[in-house]
């Protein structure tokens, strides 16, 4: 949806004027206050009084309208509650006194989520945090769509980590599925994307997005190492008996080809189980010496 089908609030800039001109009207105007002050005192006149009411009045909402913005800040104006513009352009600025002004800033912010617990999307409880950077880009949506921005931002940042997670699973995916261990940068994208859409409507942009923390919560954290550990076994394992398949094929291939010894089905499964027991045994074999015959 649009942001006029929402009803957003879109920035726009405001009419505001350099400060250094009125800075030096405003001395002109001290100074005619102080004269005034100066003549009353002197001559006691009523038309000297009124002068210096009025001047006093004039220098106040002078002083009023003073503000100062710095790099990558803004002020919102405002007129009796209606959004009037923003004005971010950095130095001493001013504005006619009965409006008000609202700084907001535009820097990149960095905010670091606290460790949360949730299950995965296989069910398994894990704890899991992530690293937002973000900026202000629509100040009026950021001031005048949502109550405190910041603590919005936040509450979404968790919303949508827990999310995440439950589209994952912490690791041994089935179908080649991707997972929150090992496909990292495809996880902080699809958060970001996630994350972007829920801020969206605070004027707020999303730069970047990065797990800072993901683990098996405590109570499976030594269920889950055991499997982990006997997954690694098993492809060790199958890694030696692929190996020791090949090398007892190419020996026998080589007996073969050079014709050193010719050996019948029997002798052959003999010795191809021997070499098998040999090399992917755990321990060093113990050969024994056939001092008599080969079928003896």
């Amino acid at each position: 949806m649009t942001a006029a089908a929402l009803n957003l609030t879109k920035e726009r800039k405001a009419s505001t004027s350099g400060g250094g001109l009125m800075l030096l009207l405003t001395l002109a105007v001290l100074g005619l206050m102080i004269w005034s002050i100066i003549e009353l005192i002197r001559e006691e006149s009523g038309l000297h009084g009124i002068g210096v009411l009025v001047w006093s009045l004039v220098f106040t909402g002078q002083l009023i309208g003073f503000y100062s913005l710095q790099p990558n800040e803004a002020a919102a104006i405002t007129l009796f509650g209606n959004y009037k513009g923003t004005d971010r352009t950095p130095g001493l600025r001013w504005v006619l006194p009965w409006y008000s002004k609202k700084k907001i800033s535009l820097r990149v912010r960095n905010v670091t989520g606290e460790k949360l617990k949730v299950n995965d999307k296989r069910g398994n409880p894990i704890e899991i945090a992530a690293v937002v950077v973000w900026r202000v880009t629509d100040t009026a949506a950021a001031l005048f769509d949502v109550d405190e921005y910041q603590t919005f931002v936040d509450i979404q940042i968790e919303t949508a980590v827990r999310e995440i997670a439950s589209h994952f699973s912490y690791d041994h995916a089935e179908h080649d599925e991707p997972t929150l261990r090992g496909d990292a940068d495809q996880v902080s994208t699809l958060l970001r994307e996630k994350l972007q859409e829920r801020v969206a409507v605070a004027g707020v942009v999303v730069d970047e997005t990065k797990l800072s923390h993901l683990a098996y919560a405590p109570e499976i954290a030594s269920a889950m190492l055991r499997r982990q550990q006997a997954e690694a076994v098993l492809a060790a394992r199958r890694y030696i008996v692929q190996g020791a398949v090949e090398m007892v094929q190419h020996a026998l291939e080589q007996l073969s080809e050079r014709d050193i010894v010719k050996l019948d089905d029997e002798r052959r499964a003999t010795m191809v189980s021997n070499l098998l027991v040999v090399l992917c045994g755990d321990r060093d074999a113990q050969p024994v010496v056939n001092t008599g015959s080969l079928y003896q």
